[in-house]
């Protein structure tokens, strides 16, 4: 409402301008006839006739015209004077009128006027040229342009780009109906990252899973090879079903490897929450990889507080010992070396190691090194030890060992 008022004021104050600039145009030009000076020629005039002077001798003095009642073309030229555009007075004695006295138009006068008439219309045309510009620009300005914002707004929000907010101008006519607009943006923006956030964590429920399901079947695997050896010629039956548990394990482990790599693919990453834990977590962990083979420990673990995500810090034991007992074939050696501000964890196996021109491409998603040729794997396990141990503020190296072997090294923050 006083966006309108304030559109009235304006216009009506270009309306008093254009007034007032009317008002000061030359009057006196346009009225430079002096009628009161015409006036009192007329009856000097009519003195001088009633006195007896000549109507020719008056003609001459007063530049002017006299026509008497008694002349026979009185009406002609009377009516002649006044289509001229003279300026006729009545010449009247004793209230009767006796002729006609005629000043002659002035042509320049007439012009003047009519070029200041010319004059007035341009101005007036003008100041309602303004005023109706002025109007169209406070229409445009409050009224069209929020619309043409929304209609930009609309199509970021059609594309899908919920960042760009909706501006709100000062005085918009339409704040409240842009205001809701925006307030839209924004809760459309909040429930596309709730969807996302739960489909991430959805998959990431995936991965982790797969992931985690490996360690039995490992175990599983590594169990039937035991009862292979110790069955041996033994007993037909249970090698049998022994065969057919390895073989399903194996299948199992193969699906759990597509769906994880999908899985991640689409994930990019998983979370990783580093918190405070005791060192001793580790000489958990390394207990529970007598199921994939022989791990030997070099020396005691260094008591300290560790920042570490549990879960993940599992995730790469359990990888590293499971690619050494694959690919190796050797008991783990394990040692560890304490600095002030990290915690040395190194696996160190007997088995031939790798080709030098290949250890940078290990932790590289889904390479898969020559030595895993013939192997089944994913690809996927060392590229997320070394992702997790970066994440967690450390570190991971490979090198192969002096004398034959592979050392993988994982670097474990203190806190």
């Amino acid at each position: 409402m006083k966006i309108r008022v304030i559109a009235v004021i304006y216009i009506l104050v270009i309306l008093i301008a254009g007034f007032f600039l009317y008002q000061k145009i030359d009057q006196k030009e346009i009225f430079e006839v002096d009628m009161l000076a015409l006036n009192t020629n007329a009856y000097d005039i009519g003195k001088k006739l009633d006195a007896g002077e000549s109507v020719e001798k008056l003609e001459d003095e007063y530049d002017c015209y006299i026509v008497l009642t008694s002349e026979d073309q009185y009406e002609s030229e009377n009516s002649l004077y006044i289509k001229k555009g003279y300026s006729v007075f009545d010449y009247t004695s004793n209230g009767e009128i006796l002729g006609k006295i005629a000043f002659p138009a002035r042509e320049k006068e007439f012009e003047a006027r009519r070029d200041n008439e010319k004059k007035v219309m341009i101005q007036i045309l003008i100041i309602a040229m303004a005023a109706g510009l002025t109007l169209l620009f406070f229409v445009w300005y409050f009224f069209v342009r929020p619309f043409r914002d929304l209609k930009v707004f609309a199509e970021h929000v059609s594309k899908g780009n919920l960042d760009l907010p909706l501006k709100m101008r000062k005085h918009n006519y339409f704040g409240a109906f842009t205001e809701s607009f925006d307030r839209m943006r924004e809760e459309l923006k909040k429930s596309s990252e709730r969807e996302i956030e739960a489909d991430r964590s959805k998959k990431e429920l995936v991965a982790e899973l797969s992931h985690d399901i490996k360690t039995p079947v490992a175990t599983i695997q590594a169990t039937c090879e035991v009862m292979e050896m110790k069955y041996k010629d033994k007993d037909p039956d249970i090698n049998e079903k022994v065969a057919i548990i390895k073989s399903k394990a194996t299948s199992v482990e193969h699906l759990i490897d597509n769906m994880f790599r999908a899985t991640l693919e689409e994930l990019e990453e998983l979370k990783v929450e580093p918190r405070e834990e005791s060192s001793l977590i580790l000489g958990d962990m390394l207990s529970e990889l007598q199921f994939y083979g022989t791990v030997e420990q070099k020396n005691e673990v260094p008591q300290c507080l560790i920042s570490v995500d549990k879960l993940r810090l599992e995730q790469v034991i359990n990888n590293i010992a499971g690619n050494s007992f694959k690919y190796a074939g050797t008991p783990l050696k394990v040692e560890f070396i304490s600095d002030e501000k990290m915690v040395h964890m190194l696996f160190m196996d007997r088995g031939p190691g790798v080709p030098e021109e290949e250890i940078s491409m290990l932790t590289t998603k889904f390479y898969r090194g020559s030595v895993a040729s013939g192997k089944d794997g994913s690809g996927l396990g060392l590229y997320l030890a070394s992702n997790f141990m970066e994440r967690m503020g450390g570190g991971f190296e490979i090198r192969n060992r002096d004398g034959g072997g592979l050392v993988v090294e994982i670097v474990i923050k203190k806190v």
